[in-house]
Formats: structure tokens, sequence, C-alpha cells
């Protein structure tokens, strides 16, 4: 299939290249062998943050003191709704960018993008199949790093229980 522009990785670099290119008049797909919102939105930035207001939130409440509140009991976190209420916003922010490819006519395809030759990229879905494209322009937005997420051991005070929260983040 033949493409104005192909974009390679849909994280945040990459679906915002994609929908401008689309609202511009091109014929666009984007390429993600993951999730749709990359790294950043489903593993790194966004569950991160989330996973930080969480923690914001746990230590406000063992201040509220200090702004004239007081609260009785036991405060302690539930990491695994800590962590579901992180996957739900990652979630969230996904499906909002499957709607916006939707509504701006961008073609995904499921698969591990390739350059391959002027103006081509080979693409190898999951079942090992390759198909390739053209387009008159390619962007590559692609992130080949991994996150670890050690910053929570301060909730929990032990790294042997961080609720389910991978150490290493991403898609092998």
């Amino acid at each position: 299939m033949k493409y104005d522009i192909i974009v390679i990785g849909s994280g945040p670099g990459g679906y915002v290249a994609a929908i401008r290119a689309s609202q511009l008049g091109k014929k666009v797909a984007v390429v993600e062998k993951a999730e749709v919102g990359g790294i950043c939105l489903n593993w790194g930035c966004i569950p991160t943050k989330a996973l930080l207001k969480s923690a914001q939130v746990y230590t406000y409440i063992n201040h509220a003191e200090n702004y004239g509140i007081k609260v009785e009991g036991e405060v302690k976190p539930d990491m695994e709704a800590v962590v579901a209420r992180s996957r739900g916003v990652a979630d969230t922010m996904s499906k909002g960018v499957q709607y916006l490819f939707k509504k701006n006519n961008v073609d995904v395809i499921a698969g591990y993008g390739k350059l391959t030759a002027d103006k081509q990229v080979e693409v190898t879905d999951a079942e090992g199949n390759v198909t390739i494209y053209e387009a008159d322009d390619i962007i590559l937005a692609t992130r080949r790093h991994r996150l670890g997420v050690r910053f929570l051991l301060h909730l929990n005070g032990s790294e042997s229980d961080l609720g389910g929260i991978p150490t290493q983040c991403g898609p092998e």
C-alpha cells in the first residue's frame, strides 16, 4: 500500500506528527509494534505521573495536620489499587490516541517497522508476516530506552513489595 507519510512509532512525537499530517490532507499510516501511544503513554511518562500523584496524596494525608486537618486511623497505601489506577490512566490515554487516529483517518499498522529501501518500510506483524509499504515521506519517531521504577520504595520501604509494579517498564 502507498501512503503520503508513514510514521514509525506512535508515541507523543509520532502520533502528533501523524494526526497533523492527516489534518493537512496527507494519507498517513502509523506503524506501532506495541500499544498505541508508545512507551510514554503506556509504560513511562503517563503511568509514572499517575504513580507520583498517588505518592503525593499519601504524603499529603500523612501531613494533613500541617493543613489543619485531622486524620484518624492508620493510613497505608494499597499498592494494587495504586497500580490499577496508574494502568487505568494509561489505558484511557491510549484509547484517546486511538480515537484521534480514527477521527483523523490515520491508519494503524500493527508490527515492527524498519526501513528497507528508499521510501519503503518493511513491517513484520506478530505472526511473522512481512508486508512492504511505500511512502513519499517517512518519519522515525521511536524510542529504545526502558525506565526503571524504583521511586515508590518510600511507600512500602521494601523493594521486594512493589505491589506488582515492574522494575523494568515497557514491552520486551
